[in-house]
């Protein structure tokens, strides 16, 4: 995905980072490529979201390949966070997980509408020098 870096001064849309990208695939990218897949890469919940959805519901061209994530913090960090590991959270902690879940789907082809923009689906996972 193409995003200028964390401590980057100017930050871009989430529609210029979609046609960035989607550019820089059409360029490189063989057709015959099933599908890309993305990491969040330290961007919110929501931010991940936004911008698998910009990338499957602008209008950028020719788009042979899946576009789709793998968003391990970006999908689960309001889970754990809201789990925090006690039994009477397992319940709460399913939902957050779910609701994130039908946001990443419903984005992953372009038709998410924003319904999971929680306060904790807003906040950061950048971490400066994080190893995967």
């Amino acid at each position: 995905m193409v995003l200028p870096g964390k401590q980057c001064k100017q930050q871009v849309s989430v529609e210029r980072a979609a046609r960035a990208t989607v550019q820089a695939l059409q360029r490189t990218v063989p057709p015959a490529v099933p599908g890309v897949t993305f990491l969040s890469g330290g961007q919110s919940e929501e931010e991940a979201t936004q911008h698998l959805n910009a990338l499957n519901s602008l209008s950028l061209g020719q788009r042979p390949w899946a576009l789709t994530f793998s968003y391990g913090r970006a999908l689960q960090k309001t889970c754990i966070k809201t789990w925090a590991g006690k039994k009477e959270n397992f319940g709460k902690a399913q939902q957050a997980l779910m609701l994130r879940a039908r946001a990443n789907g419903a984005a992953s082809v372009g038709k998410y509408t924003g319904d999971a923009a929680s306060a904790d689906a807003q906040q950061s996972s950048y971490v400066k020098d994080y190893k995967y």
